[in-house]
């Protein structure tokens, strides 16, 4: 059996971002993006001019979160409630972020990296983080 990996590229990386930020832009707010490749190394980054700082790490989280377990990182959110089968993934993987903003990029199928967003609500977080990813092909 042969395995192989698909990774995302830097021309997809950069579509995504700048997906991301047209939506953002859409949106009126400003945004951190990180995208990592499928093995959830940190590809492509940006910084809205003005988004905050403390968003860096979040996105950067929530994009390594999203490809780590392969699903929005908010489905793991409403997983590791209290009584739910995930309670306190958070805590590993030298922190999880488990709210809305990290989404799993795929084409054809695979999946070959992720998209994280934050500097906003979650619900627009994962608004961008979405559009980011449709935008790659």
């Amino acid at each position: 059996m042969t395995l192989s990996t698909l990774d995302i590229s830097l021309e997809q990386a950069h579509a995504a971002i700048d997906a991301a930020i047209k939506k953002a832009g859409a949106i009126d707010t400003l945004m951190d993006i990180a995208i990592v490749d499928a093995g959830g190394n940190l590809k492509a980054f940006a910084r809205m001019d003005n988004a905050w700082l403390g968003s860096i790490d979040i996105a950067i989280k929530k994009a390594r979160t999203a490809r780590s377990f392969d699903m929005p990182t908010g489905d793991i959110g409403a997983l590791s409630q209290p009584g739910k089968p995930l309670f306190n993934i958070e805590h590993s993987n030298n922190g999880l972020i488990t709210f809305p903003g990290g989404v799993p990029i795929s084409v054809n199928g695979t999946i070959i990296g992720a998209i994280g967003v934050s500097g906003s609500t979650v619900e627009n977080d994962h608004a961008v983080a979405e559009a980011g990813a449709a935008a790659v092909r």
